[in-house]
This record gives structure tokens, sequence and C-alpha cells, in this order.
């Protein structure tokens, strides 16, 4: 059963952030805010989160002294590491650019294997302020990634989760949202085969979401790209009795045929509007059907 303190909670903004973590620094991450709900010492910017290198072992499946040797080169690196937020400043209503800190200080006990790590301001106000909207996921799902852009990529979809219809991911942003330069990888075959792709592979393998995406172009230049998302369910093995034929039935209705229209989530993703829920979508297109804005046709 899993446990509420191995819940990560980001705020959508931080999700969204241009970063450029390894895959250790964004698993200590994740570690520091699920421990700090686990032994209830908050989460703030003067009380160092500790780290042990056995608790990273276990998380992370990787032997003992891989996790002293993870804690080891975070210790050093990870006091450098920046990510950049986009806000709207409240006096202006312009676009803000804020650059920061993943963490404000760095302890590292080398006999012990034991990080400490104290969040910087900015990281903590994204993680603790109620009135934003939170990406929330458990630690066990990207447990498994080895590929720290497959980390990124949950994160950023995970958040759209409830949503029918997925936003467009712009090239430009979007490679940065997972932590690539502008020098990296820019051949789109070496981005599909190195991240992309790899990426969505271990989250439909790992995780309990498939995914798959749909690319878009200008001409011939790709410029963004779509996703689908849906979560697993465990199958059912339960025997089916044997029912008997039904004798056939009358045509149905419209407002048969728009609630069995509604109940196949392809026909609604294809119908909702960016960021809909799915039953923001469905209450929209069953009131456009009964007020005659919405057309009836059948879809391919």
């Amino acid at each position: 059963m899993k446990k509420n303190c191995d819940l990560v909670v980001k705020s959508n903004q931080l999700v969204q952030a241009v970063s450029n973590l390894s895959l250790v620094e964004i698993r200590l991450i994740q570690l520091a805010i699920v421990d700090a709900r686990e032994v209830g010492v908050g989460i703030s910017t003067d009380t160092p989160l500790v780290i042990w290198a056995n608790r990273y072992a276990t998380t992370f499946d990787v032997t003992l002294e891989a996790g002293y040797w993870a804690l080891k080169e975070a210790a050093k690196t990870l006091f450098d590491r920046q990510f950049t937020l986009y806000l709207i400043d409240a006096d202006t209503k312009k676009e803000k650019r804020i650059t920061s800190r993943w963490v404000s200080q760095v302890g590292y006990v080398d006999d012990a294997a034991k990080l400490e790590i104290i969040l910087s301001p900015a990281v903590v106000k994204e993680i603790t302020r109620l009135e934003s909207q939170f990406t929330r996921y458990y630690l066990e799902q990207t447990a498994p990634l080895t590929s720290a852009y497959a980390v990124r990529l949950y994160e950023l979809l995970i958040q759209w989760q409830e949503a029918a219809k997925l936003p467009m991911f712009h090239l430009e942003s979007f490679r940065q949202q997972l932590g690539l330069a502008d020098h990296e990888l820019i051949r789109m075959s070496d981005f599909k085969k190195r991240v992309l792709d790899l990426a969505v592979s271990q989250i439909n393998e790992h995780t309990d979401i498939s995914i798959s995406y749909e690319q878009h172009k200008a001409g011939r230049i790709i410029t963004g790209f779509t996703f689908k998302l849906k979560k697993k369910h465990p199958k059912d093995v339960t025997p089916k009795a044997k029912t008997q034929s039904k004798p056939k039935q009358s045509p149905k209705n419209d407002d048969e045929n728009i609630e069995t229209l509604l109940q196949d989530e392809k026909w609604v993703s294809k119908h909702a509007q960016t960021g809909e829920s799915w039953e923001q979508a469905r209450t929209r297109l069953r009131h456009e059907a009964k007020t005659g804005k919405f057309t009836l046709a059948p879809t391919p």
C-alpha cells in the first residue's frame, strides 16, 4: 500500500521550470521532499534535510556502493545547479524571469555517507505555497526510471492526467524543460532516439501511465509535440459469466447517442478543449448537443 509520505509534491511552475539536474540530483531532490514529510520536520529555508546512502540505495534499487557514490558526487555539484522560472509579475502583469539555485547549502559527512541539503527560498516557496496548482505523484512511479529525461517527461505530463486534451509542447521550450542545452542533440533523429523515444519507452514500461506522442510541423520543420496520456488499470482476471444474447433494440434517440459518445474517451479527447478535464469536456459537449450548437456527426 502506498503511504502519503511517499508522495512527491511540487508546484506546476516548478515542474515546468527550465533545469539541468542529473538523474542522481533529481532523485535526491525527490527524496528530500518525501523524507521531510515522513519524519515531520517540514520544509523551510533554514532546516537541513538529511539523505542517507542506504536510503538512496533501497529506494532506487542500486548497490550501497552506488548510493555512497551518488551522495558524494551530488555534494560536489548540487550547489551549483540552477533553474529558471517564468512567472507573471504582480506589478507590471508582464512575464518575469527568475533564476535560482536548487539548494542554498550542502553538507556531506564522508565517513557516515550522510548528505544534508537546505532548499533555496524559491524552491521552498514553490513546494509549500497553498494557493498554487500542484503536481503530485508517488516516488515509486519514477524510482525505476534510469533516464533523467524520462523523469522530467513524466513530471511534465502527470500534471495533465485529469485533462482530456494536453497542450502542445513547443520544441524550444520543451528541450529546455527536459534539461537540454542549445548545443546538445540538435539533430531531430538524435533527439528522438536518445531523449524522447527513450523517455516514452521507460515511462510506458515502468510507470502507472501509458503515453504516445504526435509531432507537429511548419512546412518540413518540426515545431513541437502533443501527447496522449492514459492511466493504466490492473487487468481484471475475474471469470466472466456467460450472457444470453439480447434482443435487438430500437434505434437510440439523440440523448442516448450523446451519452454513448461521451463514454468514448477517444471521441471526447478529439472534441475537448486544451486543458479541460474529462468531466468539464463531457459537460460542455452534452450542453452543446442539447442546445443544437454541436453536430453529432460520427467520427472515424
